[in-house]
C-alpha cells in the first residue's frame, strides 16, 4: 500500500477493536426470536386497551400521564441524532460524519415512529389521532409539538428513501435512481428544515412543563433549554452505541475511530452543557429563591417519592457526570466497554429524567396546601401490567426494526472488515 500510494498518511490501528462472538448465526435468530415475542406481548397488550378503554390502565384524572409518555418524550429524545449529526455533515460541513450521520436517521425515525406509538395508545381516543392536522389550536404548545412530529418525520423519511433505493434491488429502476440523486441533492435544504422543525418541538415539550405556574414543582424557564441539551447528548449517544454493539457482533468497524472519538468528545461535551445549566436551574429555584409553593412542592417529594435520589444520582450524577468524565478522558474513551457503558448511562439518565418530569407535577393534587394535606392525599401511580406489555413491545419494534436494517440497508456505507483493517493497518 506504501508503494502505490505513498503520499497517503499511514492508517492507524482502530482503537475500537471489532471483537466476534461465536455461532453468531444462532444468537441472531435468537434475538430476533425475542423481539418478535415481545413485539407480540406489546400487540396484545396494546389490543386490550384498545377495546377497553384506558380503564385498564392505572392512569387517572389526577395523574393523566405515566408510563406511556415517559416512552414518548424518551424516545423523541434519542431520536435527536439525526437532526445533530445530519446538520453537522449538511450545514457545518464535516463530511467525514456521513459514514454515521445515515444510522443517526435511521434511528431518528424508530424514535419518532416508537413516539407516535406510544402517543395513539396513550390518547384514549385514538380513532381521533388526526385531528391536530384538521382542527387547529394555534395557542396549544402541545398542538404545535404534533405538527413539528408529523412534519419532521416526513423529513426523516425524506432522509431515508435514497438510502432505500440504494440498499435494495429498487437501484435498477433508472427513475428511482434519479429521485435518489435528487433527494440527495435537496438534503443540505432538508437537513436545515428538519434542525428547525426538531429545534422547536424538542423546547416545545420542555415548555409543556415549564410553563404551567399552576404545578410551581415544573415552573421553570429553563425547561425547553434542557430538554434539546439532554436530547443532542441522549440522541448521539444512542446512536454511537448501536454503532459499537454492531461493530462487535459484526466483526467489522462500522465507522471510522476519527469518527467514533469525534461523537464520543461531543457527547461529553453535550453532558457538560446539560449539566451546567441543570445546576443553575436547580440554585435559581430551590437555593437562591424560596418560592413557598416550590418549596413545598419539593418537600412533598422528598417525603413521599426518592425523587431526590433519582435526580441527584440517576440525573446529574449517574446519567450526567460520570458519563462524561468518561467520554472525555481520552484513555477511558479509548476502552469500546467504557465507552459503551457511558452511552448506556446517558440513556439511562435520559429516561429518569423523563420520568421524573411527567411524575413529579402530578404528585401533588392541585388543591394542596399544608392547612388540608389529609383531605387531598399524595397521588401515586404504578404502572399496570398492560402498560408495561405496550412499552415493552414499542421497545421491541424499535431494535427489530433497526437489526432488519442493519441487515439490508446500507446505513453505515464506510463499513469494512476487522481483518481488512487489521491487513491496511500491517500493510503500512
Amino acid at each position: 500500500m506504501a508503494a502505490t500510494a505513498p503520499a497517503m498518511a499511514p492508517v492507524q490501528k482502530p482503537r475500537f477493536k471489532p471483537l466476534g462472538l461465536r455461532n453468531s448465526s444462532t444468537w441472531l435468530r435468537l434475538w430476533i426470536g425475542g423481539l418478535v415475542v415481545a413485539l407480540g406481548v406489546g400487540a396484545f397488550s396494546a389490543l386490550i386497551v384498545l377495546t377497553n378503554g384506558l380503564g385498564v390502565t392505572n392512569l387517572t384524572d389526577e395523574l393523566p400521564w405515566g408510563l406511556w409518555i415517559t416512552v414518548d418524550l424518551s424516545s423523541i429524545a434519542l431520536g435527536a441524532g439525526a437532526f445533530t449529526l445530519s446538520a453537522a455533515v449538511y450545514l457545518f460541513g464535516f463530511k467525514r460524519y456521513e459514514a454515521i450521520a445515515r444510522a443517526a436517521v435511521f434511528i431518528g425515525l424508530l424514535g419518532y415512529s416508537s413516539a407516535m406509538l406510544a402517543l395513539f395508545i396513550d390518547i384514549g381516543r385514538f380513532d381521533r389521532f388526526y385531528h391536530p392536522l384538521i382542527y387547529w389550536n394555534v395557542h396549544s404548545v402541545l398542538w404545535e409539538i404534533t405538527m413539528c412530529v408529523v412534519l419532521y418525520s416526513t423529513v426523516l423519511m425524506i432522509e431515508l428513501v435514497p438510502i432505500i433505493i440504494e440498499s435494495t434491488p429498487l437501484r435498477r429502476y433508472g427513475l428511482l435512481r434519479s429521485l435518489s440523486h435528487f433527494l440527495h441533492r435537496l438534503m443540505p435544504a432538508v437537513a436545515t428544515l428538519g434542525m428547525g422543525l426538531s429545534l422547536l418541538h424538542q423546547s416545545s415539550l420542555g415548555a409543556t412543563y415549564g410553563i404551567l405556574t399552576a404545578r410551581p414543582v415544573w415552573y421553570s424557564p429553563s425547561a425547553p433549554v434542557l430538554f434539546i441539551l439532554s436530547a443532542i447528548a441522549a440522541g448521539a449517544a444512542i446512536t454511537l452505541l448501536v454503532t459499537l454493539i454492531a461493530s462487535r457482533l459484526l466483526q467489522r468497524d462500522m465507522v471510522p475511530e476519527d469518527i467514533l472519538t469525534g461523537v464520543a468528545k461531543f457527547v461529553g461535551f453535550a453532558c457538560l452543557a446539560y449539566l451546567y445549566l441543570k445546576m443553575w436551574s436547580w440554585a435559581a429555584t430551590n437555593y437562591y429563591s424560596r418560592v413557598p409553593e416550590q418549596q413545598l412542592g419539593a418537600e412533598v417529594l422528598a417525603e413521599f417519592t426518592p425523587y431526590n435520589f433519582t435526580f441527584w444520582f440517576g440525573e446529574v450524577v449517574f446519567g450526567a457526570l460520570v458519563p462524561a468524565i468518561f467520554l472525555l478522558w481520552g484513555r477511558l474513551r479509548a476502552n469500546r466497554n467504557v465507552a459503551m457503558l457511558a452511552c448506556l448511562m446517558i440513556i439511562a439518565g435520559l429516561v429518569i429524567n423523563r420520568w421524573n418530569m411527567t411524575l413529579s407535577g402530578f404528585v401533588i393534587p392541585l388543591d394542596w396546601s399544608p392547612g388540608v394535606r389529609d383531605v387531598f392525599p399524595v397521588n401515586h401511580y404504578e404502572p399496570a401490567l398492560v402498560e408495561w406489555g405496550v412499552s415493552i413491545g414499542i421497545v421491541a419494534y424499535s431494535w427489530l426494526a433497526f437489526t432488519l436494517g442493519l441487515r439490508y440497508l446500507n446505513i453505515y456505507p464506510h463499513a469494512k472488515s476487522a481483518e481488512s483493517s487489521g491487513a491496511a493497518s500491517g500493510a503500512d
